[in-house]
C-alpha cells in the first residue's frame, strides 16, 4: 500500500470522527424549527404586586376631607348609602363653582340666575341687600380673581327625611367698588385685592330627583 494512499485514509479517518464529534454538540436540525426563546432581560425593577381590595375600609372621598371618626364622616357616609352615586369629591367641585357664581350675582345684583340655588331665607337676605343698593343709587363693580380655600367644615344627615347638610370654608380673592350714582367711588379700591371669607351651608334631600345643592346658610 501506497504512502499516499494511507495518508488518504488517515484524513478520511479523522474527517468522519470530527464530523460525529460535531454532531453530538449541536444535535441535528429536520426542516423548520422554532428559534430558540430569548433568555429574560435582567431587571432592577421588582416584580408588580397584585393588591387586595379590602371591603370595608375607610373610604378615601370622605377621609380626604374630614376625620375619619368624626360625625361629620359618619353624615357622608350615610349620605354615599342613601345616594351611591354622591362623590363628597365631585361635590366640593361643585361648591367651587356655585360659591364663584352666587357671589358674583350678589355683587352685581344680579340675582336672577341663581335664584334655585338659593334656599328661601338666603334668598330673601340677598334681595333685600340688593334692593337696598339700588334705593340709594349705589352699583358694584367687582371681579372675581381666584379661590384660595375650600375647606368641608361639617357635614349632617337626617335619615327620616333623608335632609343632608354640607358646610364649607370659602376664602376668595376679588377685586371690588362701590360707586355711588355719579361713578364715584364710595367703597372699595379698583386697585386693591379684597379677600372675601365665607362659611356657607348647603343643603339637598338625598334621593331626590333634583340634583342641585341650595345654599340654606352663610356667614363669614
Amino acid at each position: 500500500m501506497s504512502n499516499a494512499l494511507i495518508q488518504l485514509i488517515v484524513l478520511a479517518a479523522v474527517a468522519i470522527f470530527l464530523i460525529l464529534r460535531l454532531k453530538s454538540v449541536l444535535g441535528t436540525r429536520d426542516g423548520f424549527e422554532r428559534p430558540a426563546k430569548p433568555m429574560p432581560m435582567p431587571t432592577d425593577r421588582a416584580p408588580a404586586r397584585d393588591f387586595e381590595v379590602i371591603e370595608g375600609g375607610p373610604d378615601p372621598d370622605i377621609i380626604d376631607h374630614v376625620d375619619e371618626n368624626s360625625p361629620a364622616a359618619e353624615a357622608l357616609a350615610a349620605m354615599k348609602r342613601t345616594e351611591p352615586g354622591f362623590s363628597v369629591g365631585d361635590f366640593l367641585k361643585g361648591a367651587r363653582g356655585a360659591y364663584e357664581m352666587i357671589l358674583m350675582a350678589f355683587e352685581k345684583g344680579e340675582l336672577d340666575g341663581v335664584r334655585r340655588f338659593l334656599g328661601p331665607e338666603v334668598l330673601e337676605a340677598f334681595e333685600q341687600v340688593v334692593n337696598a343698593r339700588a334705593e340709594q343709587g349705589l352699583k358694584v363693580d367687582s371681579e372675581f380673581l381666584g379661590l384660595r380655600e375650600l375647606t368641608l367644615e361639617d357635614a349632617s344627615f337626617t335619615p327620616a327625611d333623608g335632609l343632608a347638610e354640607i358646610t364649607v370654608r370659602f376664602q376668595g380673592e376679588l377685586v371690588s367698588v362701590v360707586r355711588d350714582a355719579e361713578g364715584n367711588v364710595v367703597e372699595g379700591d379698583p386697585k386693591a385685592v379684597r379677600k372675601q371669607r365665607d362659611i356657607w351651608t348647603f343643603a339637598r334631600r338625598m334621593g331626590a330627583s333634583d340634583p342641585n345643592w341650595q345654599l340654606v346658610a352663610t356667614g363669614g
